[in-house]
């Protein structure tokens, strides 16, 4: 069957191109459909149960969405009457933001006093045209003793201010939404840096949060696949040294990017930070099923044979090798569905569809067109065989002492792997030279962090908030929070009630204390959310008939595994003073921590579930059970050995970093089953070991050479990415497949020689 489908192709090679066209013209026609969604809920999944939680918490209390504004003033204090207008010109103008709910800053701060027997409620900052030294010692004094605002909306040294612009998104896509509101804010702020030259201004929030991710995604997209092409065809050109072929790698590869993204079209795929990079990934792999067969049909024409029987030789030869390796890389990133990140899986899903079409068109659509196409027979390359025998001849002489000191060396890597540890900051996921990142790293630095943990704690009664004994739990529960290391700010309702409670009694500070009674906690709450502009009442902190209430924490930056033993630590200890009361726990950055633990799980269980599956594949494939088994080492080394040196490199894995392990264990099998497949061919011709190791070495050494160098190369534009889980990924892939070639053009010979001493030749897949 298979000689009958070569010969098809190279008797009717036109027919076999104008086929492919109008199938993937028809298929490519679906890019129309794709759109783009750069919200950071495109992470979770719908019942993910930190998402349910989270989305909870939204419904019950205002939305928190937020796009802060970080104003530092280069005289390094905020209070001063240039910087209090700012500020206060500022959050009139935010009010403007489309979907805008809320705007906070320490200008419209509602501040309250007693005033004879009345409860004064008023804006901390109120006609900027009246602010005298005397007004401004005023603000300054409340502003840096009210615990709703120091470390929140203005540093405690008073150098640095924010305004916080609360929007309400809409459920869904909510990438118009983001870029109108972001771009807004920025136009916004750009008026005021012309009026006071003398501030800086940084943006941060969950908007702007969103929006770098759309941002990174744009960057990647406008910049690394155009960088690849020009990789592929230099490369190509380089190490092929013929134009046609390069040009015909290079169709190819478009064909199968196009085909792909247009099966994502018809299919209800979108575009994302992450699936940006399919047409990265399936432009690299496509390269190197193209490569063997080209490689192989060069290796033919310097053998003086005529193009047609190089072409047969190359098919024949490749068939079984490229379709193995193509399935065993697309089960490598379909095991990407293990993952509960549903961008990391639609990633998986299509580079695996877009590793398939690649197949098919190496097989079909590449050796029709090099039919009908001249190419010139190469010189002959003794120097490259001369190199390859040299090489071959060394590992079979050494063969003795490259095994232990190979495995040596594997044991120290593998152990050096185990001591990197999950670790996700969502902060960091993005370059220090992206305007996101700045403005994070200046508020952490100089405010508090960004990462935030909302708890909501539910009576299960109307009015029940009001209790003293709920209120107190609330107020200890506060206390404790802001002991703990990790945490800058606390935003509570027990401070609004302390402060309401002091007002009350003529503003004495011993009175800064709780409400001993049920009722007059209610008559304080009632009487000052009366008083509350609109825009700027309690329904961030209280749901609508008092029965629950949301206390913010804003914690450092912390890595996934801290974050979530924060967590824990908090619910044992509320759970302790408070079992009678319920309480949650919920926020981007805590759904993020989650996430990052749950995907390394998911991945550990995919990659066994890909190497149980791809080991049997190659036995069947090769006709051998040992040859299956020889298979699995050099297919589970290069893993190891690359996250050892990344455990030298950072010791860190983040949430992109732990797909890479089941994502380039189908990408490493290719050089082993290629190296496999023309031993087995030799040994079955009835050469012995070392003689099948030099007939392997001679016929497809170079073509590993040139596939790992444009793999690693096209990987390795990845690291280009603003978007920090995308270029670490690229690094460690890159570093990975450069030590599959190192293992299997040295140990893996060198085992073969050592363990495969038959007289005759092992059973293999038939290959030619």
């Amino acid at each position: 069957m298979k000689q009958r489908w070569i010969e098809f192709i190279l008797r009717h090679p036109w027919w076999v191109l104008v086929l492919n066209v109008v199938l993937l013209v028809a298929l490519a026609a679906g890019v129309q459909n794709l759109y783009f969604r750069g919200d950071y809920k495109v992470f979770f999944q719908p019942d993910n149960a930190q998402r349910m939680a989270f989305e909870e918490m939204q419904n019950i209390f205002n939305k928190n969405e937020n796009a802060s504004i970080v104003i530092a003033p280069k005289s390094g204090n905020v209070f001063t009457q240039e910087t209090l207008t700012l500020i206060h010109d500022l959050t009139e103008a935010s009010w403007q933001t489309p979907l805008s709910t809320r705007v906070d800053s320490i200008s419209n701060f509602q501040h309250t006093y007693s005033e004879f027997d009345d409860l004064m409620v008023e804006s901390l900052i109120d006609s900027p045209s009246e602010l005298t030294p005397e007004r401004i010692a005023k603000i300054k004094a409340v502003a840096l003793a009210e615990p709703n605002l120091r470390d929140r909306l203005v540093s405690d040294l008073g150098h640095v201010a924010v305004v916080n612009i609360t929007v309400q998104l809409p459920d869904g896509d909510q990438t118009k939404e983001v870029d109108q509101i972001s771009q807004f804010v920025r136009d916004m702020t750009a008026e005021f840096e012309t009026q006071y030259p003398d501030h800086t201004f940084y943006f941060t929030g969950m908007v702007m949060l969103n929006n770098a991710f759309q941002q990174a995604a744009n960057h990647d997209a406008q910049t690394l696949i155009p960088l690849m092409f020009v990789t592929i065809i230099v490369v190509m050109w380089l190490l092929l040294r013929s134009i046609l072929c390069t040009l015909a790698t290079l169709l190819v590869v478009v064909l199968s990017i196009a085909a792909t993204m247009g099966f994502a079209g018809w299919s209800g795929f979108f575009l994302s930070i992450s699936t940006v990079n399919v047409p990265t990934m399936v432009m690299t792999l496509a390269v190197a099923d193209c490569i063997h067969v080209i490689s192989s049909m060069m290796f033919g024409l310097r053998e003086g044979k005529s193009k047609a029987d190089a072409l047969r030789y190359s098919l024949d030869i490749n068939v079984m090798p490229v379709i193995i390796t193509s399935v065993t890389t697309a089960i490598g990133f379909l095991t990407l569905n293990f993952s509960p990140v549903p961008i990391l899986q639609d990633l998986g899903n299509l580079t695996a569809i877009g590793m398939m079409l690649a197949c098919w068109l190496s097989l079909t659509f590449l050796p029709a067109l090099l039919s009908v196409v001249k190419i010139k027979a190469p010189q002959n390359q003794t120097s490259d065989k001369r190199w390859s025998l040299k090489f071959a001849d060394s590992i079979i002489t050494h063969h003795r002492k490259i095994l232990p000191y190979s495995i040596v060396l594997f044991v120290a890597a593998i152990t050096l792997a185990f001591t990197n540890q999950v670790n996700d900051i969502a902060i960091e996921y993005f370059d220090k030279s992206s305007e996101f990142r700045q403005g994070a790293d200046f508020q952490t630095d100089n405010v508090s962090g960004m990462s935030n943990i909302d708890f909501a704690i539910y009576t299960g009664e109307a009015s029940g908030i009001n209790d003293p004994k709920v209120m107190r739990a609330i107020d200890a529960f506060s206390d404790w929070l802001r002991q703990q290391p990790e945490v800058d700010h606390v935003a509570t309702l027990s401070d609004t009630m302390k402060r309401l409670n002091k007002n009350m009694y003529g503003d004495d500070p011993n009175r800064y204390a709780l409400p001993a009674d049920k009722e007059l906690s209610a008559q304080y709450l009632l009487l000052f959310e009366m008083s509350l502009p609109y825009g700027l009442d309690l329904n961030n902190q209280l749901d609508i008939d008092k029965s629950a209430t949301r206390v913010v924490a804003t914690l450092q930056n912390l890595g996934s595994a801290e974050f979530t033993a924060f967590e824990q630590r908090a619910y044992d200890w509320f759970n302790q003073i408070a079992p009678e009361l319920r309480i949650t726990a919920a926020s981007p950055p805590l759904m993020f921590a989650h996430i990052g633990e749950a995907n390394m799980r998911g991945i550990i269980q995919g990659t066994l579930f890909a190497l149980l599956l791809i080991s049997g594949l190659l036995m069947i494939a090769l006709r051998s059970v040992r040859m299956g088994f020889i298979s699995l080492i050099p297919n589970m080394l290069p893993a190891g050995i690359g996250f050892g040196i990344w455990a030298l490199i950072s010791a860190e894995i983040n949430l992109a970093l732990a797909v890479v392990l089941s994502m380039t264990l189908g990408i490493i099998v290719d050089d082993t089953v290629h190296f496999l497949s023309k031993y087995n061919y030799a040994r079955r011709r009835g050469d012995n070991a070392q003689d099948s190791v030099r007939y392997a070495f001679s016929s497809v050494g170079r073509a590993l050479v040139i596939t790992t160098v444009v793999l690693a190369l096209g990987f390795s534009t990845l690291t280009l990415s603003t978007f920090a889980l995308n270029a670490d990924m690229g690094l460690l892939t890159a570093i990975i497949i450069v030590v599959a070639l190192l293992v299997d053009l040295i140990f893996l010979p060198a085992a073969l020689v050592f363990f495969d001493k038959k007289t005759t030749p092992a059973p293999a897949v038939q290959t030619g």
